[in-house]
């Protein structure tokens, strides 16, 4: 039968028809990898990135400007925020391999460095990345519970006129807040999460006004700004100390910037056209922006309010203690940010392990389902159930046995901020963009590269070096606050 003809009666039996309904149809509901349509906007990854990035760090960047004084502390933390953006912006390209309209899809941090780089660096990326998600989760789940204590601690005080030491063990506060991440674990998958992201953003917000509002109140109240231009004098501590803290002061920046380590992983939410790369970068620009307004607001006006006596943790040092319904508020902000944030940067390890296993094991995919009257099923995988349990256990066993909020930081900042943040998105970038080697561009990214290394190691050995200080009069399990 000739060609037109047969097109003529596919049309008369309207089977044409029913065919672009079906790939229409398919189109509305389905991306072109086969998977639901993803809904993510700027807003939404914007929420995702502030949720992940204006966390507990926040707090920490007064004490850190009062290591650097007021001529290197906003200093460094403009160039940290000025080296983020410009990293982020390199790997927002790797999303797809090969265009950045219609190129295969990369889900992960590590399918990019796969499908671009290849060979050990995978393994590497992934051995860096998980470890630096699970160190985050540490280090929030040792915030929330500093926080929760910090509410308690400033109603003791205020019923005891300041007369009691309201000494107390972080340890229950730890318990509580794991309980809470095993339920919010459950959630499937990141896509699922939007909704607590936009209150985790809201909740940073919140304490880093009312950490800004008491710091404003205090400078007006002495009518002077603390601090020097050098930051905390050798005659307050030992040189060797003003050397560590410094250092650690550089981690506890770096930590307050990273989000890279998630950032692919949420480009995976955003819907197109236009391109994730062009909408992702916009959600950085804005994101980073308004983070970087924040804290350099908030650090330093809590260095112009305590000066070298900056507290590490600026509303639970109890540098304020009134009035304490508003530091009560604030810190309950906090919490409820960082149950949000803690759920952020799991999510793609517990998508990574499960998708592995399932894998070599498909029957642990199988799916209980529980009927409750009114709704319609609810779908329980048992192997979700267990590990993701096992995990938020895991967590929360290491953060009392570490409890060390500004040195955890420091650490996990340091030794997460090069190789994620600067190091692979750099050479991703060299290799799908085919720079010819030693010519000017190379030379620069490669300059760049070494620079950020060299802060990097000098702030991963200061912040180390609190820990093991940190550790020499610690008791694990025993110690109050």
């Amino acid at each position: 039968m000739p060609e037109n003809a047969a097109t003529t009666n596919l049309q008369n039996y309207g089977i044409q028809d029913d065919v672009a309904m079906h790939s229409e149809s398919y189109s509305k509901h389905y991306d072109d990898d086969g998977r639901l349509k993803r809904t993510g906007t700027v807003w939404t990854a914007s929420s995702h990135i502030i949720t992940a990035v204006i966390g507990s760090g926040v707090l920490s960047l007064a004490w850190g400007i009062a290591q650097l004084g007021w001529i290197a502390g906003p200093t460094v933390m403009l160039l940290f925020s000025l080296v983020t953006f410009y990293s982020s912006s390199l790997l927002v390209q790797c999303y797809r391999a090969e265009h950045p309209n219609y190129g295969k899809r990369n889900y992960t941090y590590m399918d990019a460095v796969r499908s671009i780089l290849g060979g050990d660096k995978v393994r590497l990326c992934g051995i860096l990345q998980y470890l630096v998600m699970l160190g985050i989760v540490i280090g929030y789940t040792i915030a929330a519970s500093i926080s929760m204590m910090a509410i308690r601690r400033s109603n003791c005080f205020h019923q005891s006129g300041g007369k009691s030491p309201c000494h107390m063990n972080s340890n229950l506060y730890m318990i509580i807040f794991g309980a809470t991440q095993i339920v919010l674990s459950q959630i499937p998958d990141f896509d699922q999460i939007w909704w607590l992201s936009t209150v985790a953003a809201i909740m940073s917000f919140t304490y880093s006004i009312i950490g800004l509002s008491l710091g404003i109140a205090k400078v007006a109240e002495e009518g002077t700004f603390r601090g020097s231009l050098t930051g905390i004098t050798t005659g307050s501590v030992s040189l060797s100390q003003k050397i560590w803290r410094t250092s650690q002061a550089l981690g506890d920046i770096a930590f307050a910037y990273s989000y890279a380590v998630v950032l692919v992983e949420i480009q995976d939410t955003i819907k197109s056209p236009p391109s994730e790369a062009k909408t992702m970068k916009k959600a950085s620009l804005v994101s980073v922006t308004v983070t970087t307004v924040f804290y350099m607001v908030c650090g330093c006006t809590g260095y112009a309010a305590f000066g070298d006596a900056a507290p590490g943790n600026l509303l639970t040092g109890f540098g304020f203690y009134n009035p304490y319904w508003l530091v009560d508020i604030a810190n309950a902000a906090i919490v409820i940010h960082l149950v949000g944030a803690c759920q952020v940067f799991s999510q793609p390890l517990f998508a990574f392990v499960e998708k592995g296993v399932t894998q070599r094991c498909p029957s642990l995919e199988r799916e209980l389902k529980i009927p409750i009257p009114g709704f319609p099923p609810y779908k329980l995988k048992m192997f979700r159930l267990v590990w993701r349990t096992l995990y938020v256990l895991f967590t929360t066993l290491v953060a009392m046995l570490i409890p060390f909020f500004n040195d955890v930081v420091g650490v996990i900042g340091a030794l997460g901020f090069w190789p994620l943040n600067v190091y692979f998105p750099v050479e991703m970038y060299i290799s799908q963009k085919k720079i010819p080697k030693w010519s000017n561009r190379w030379i620069s990214l490669k300059i760049f590269t070494v620079t950020c290394l060299i802060v990097s190691v000098v702030a991963a050995v200061g912040s180390v070096a609190g820990v093991l200080l940190d550790l020499k009069k610690y008791k694990p399990f025993h110690t109050n606050y």
